[in-house]
């Protein structure tokens, strides 16, 4: 699993985005066992973001089973990672780190 964070990461710091964060959920009750966040510079920052990670990891049999965007967020279902590609101005207005930070381990979601 940590090879296929590290690409992850690794292809966001290539290509510009800011804040990244993983946060490890295995010990909790989530619907994932990892987050990864990052921050976008704008909605075609988001785009060309989610077309870089699509090339890289599909070579290593990566399947982007759904993704959900927006002009202000994006998120990328691998099955058990989830990507959020968001702007600044959502990413502090929905604190998703907080929330992931506060689930418990026996919440069911």
């Amino acid at each position: 699993m940590n090879a296929r964070l590290e690409k992850i990461k690794n292809v966001l710091i290539e290509k510009k985005a800011e804040d990244i964060e993983v946060i490890d959920l295995t010990s909790k009750n989530y619907i994932v066992d990892y987050v990864v966040i990052a921050t976008t510079l704008n909605a075609k920052h988001a785009f060309a973001l989610l077309n870089y990670l699509k090339n890289e990891l599909k070579p290593d049999g990566e399947e982007f089973l759904r993704v959900d965007d927006d002009d202000e967020w994006t998120v990328a279902d691998l099955g058990d990672i989830f990507i959020h590609l968001i702007s600044e101005k959502s990413r502090k207005k929905y604190s998703l780190e907080e929330f992931l930070s506060e689930l418990d381990t026996n919440t069911n979601i």
